[in-house]
């Protein structure tokens, strides 16, 4: 009887430790490469822990994904510049600022590994909605100015109103490229102008995209509220498995 009782003890403390960690959700984030050297806007992890997030950074490196994801509990795919077209059939557009090759060819793949874990949370933020589109199978306007009279309203930390499902607010965006055909993804938010907001998938327990900066915004329906939407999300997930 003893040994029983004392058998329970460790079991009953692992048991608690594990809801512990899985109340704080590892969330792997994606980074930028320049120079040499990976980076990342503070604002992501700041937003991820407030949201009560554990933010993990990833090192972009092709080949890495499938071994990367079993240790994470969601994925933000983070904002930057812009995607090399080639990869989707077209030329890319030549006042593009493209992105590190690694770094394209590393979130193209995380998406790949991500369709064989279909419940496993996904937040693409600007750059990472334009992928989440691409991949699949939407088309991208690669240059707003060239023929949208709102174009700036997009860019520079630009101010602007959106509205959709994921409710109504100001955000705050910086981008010259959107997504102009989401493909397989249901449109969830627009700009006045008619610009793609938001995207998801709605057989995916949280499979979201913003061309927004949500770390940034100060409305909190369009900022801090998205994080804590999907960390609870990732928390579910993570309790199911």
């Amino acid at each position: 009887m003893i040994c029983q009782k004392t058998c329970r003890k460790p079991a009953l403390s692992i048991r608690k430790a594990n809801e512990m960690i899985k109340s704080r959700p590892t969330i792997g984030i994606t980074t930028h490469v320049e120079d040499g050297r990976f980076s990342l806007h503070a604002a992501y992890t700041t937003a991820v822990t407030r949201a009560g997030g554990h933010p993990v950074l990833l090192a972009p490196v092709p080949g890495t994904s499938a071994d990367l994801l079993p240790q994470l509990d969601g994925v933000i795919l983070s904002g930057g510049d812009d995607p090399m077209m080639e990869a989707f059939g077209q030329p890319t557009h030549p006042k593009a600022r493209t992105i590190h090759p690694d770094r394209q060819s590393f979130e193209l793949e995380m998406l790949e590994n991500l369709e064989k874990e279909p419940k496993k949370p996904v937040f693409g933020i600007c750059l990472g909605m334009q992928l989440m589109g691409l991949k699949g199978g939407g088309a991208l306007d690669q240059h707003l100015p060239d023929h949208l009279p709102t174009a700036d309203d997009h860019w520079d930390g630009g101010q602007h109103s959106v509205s959709g499902s994921l409710g109504e607010g100001v955000v705050s965006s910086h981008h010259r490229q959107a997504l102009s055909d989401p493909g397989r993804f249901e449109v969830v938010s627009r700009a006045p102008d008619g610009v793609i907001e938001a995207i998801s998938d709605p057989n995916h327990p949280h499979f979201l995209g913003v061309q927004w900066h949500p770390e940034r915004t100060d409305d909190p329906t369009m900022g801090l509220l998205l994080f804590e939407r999907f960390l609870d999300a990732c928390r579910e997930t993570a309790h199911q498995s």
